[in-house]
């Protein structure tokens, strides 16, 4: 009985559980927001599919940004972590979602996925505004 159960309840049980935390579409934990933008912007594509995002704010402010796994060309992918995703350490959410532009807010050679980035942000900083506590 027990090893059915290690065989196959618990392996389903964690799947479930962990497949109900990455839908999360906004955590906290010690007073910084975690914002996956996963089904916020599932309608996002870049140059292949979507680029969704993890988006850390503390104190109304982007702490940093994470990229989550995706289809886009890794090459041009790795360029939209180095020279995009951290240019809104540290700034004000709602500067922010004002000061957000599709058209300046791109890395050459990968207009499609910067674009898709931007969107994603944008939608999750709407989200986090509208949703934190």
């Amino acid at each position: 009985m027990i090893k059915w159960l290690t065989m196959g309840v618990l392996p389903i049980l964690a799947i479930i559980f962990m497949s109900a935390k990455a839908n999360e579409v906004m955590t906290r934990d010690k007073g910084t927001y975690v914002v996956n933008t996963t089904t916020l912007a599932a309608d996002v594509n870049g140059y292949l599919e979507t680029t969704p995002l993890l988006i850390y704010i503390k104190g109304n402010k982007i702490d940093h940004i994470e990229a989550l796994p995706n289809q886009e060309t890794p090459k041009y992918f790795f360029r939209i972590k180095k020279e995009l995703l951290n240019k809104w350490d540290g700034k004000d959410v709602k500067k922010v979602l004002k000061e957000l532009n599709p058209e300046t807010d791109v890395v050459t050679g990968a207009t499609y996925s910067s674009n898709a980035v931007v969107e994603n942000l944008k939608r999750g900083l709407q989200y986090y505004q509208k949703n934190k506590k």
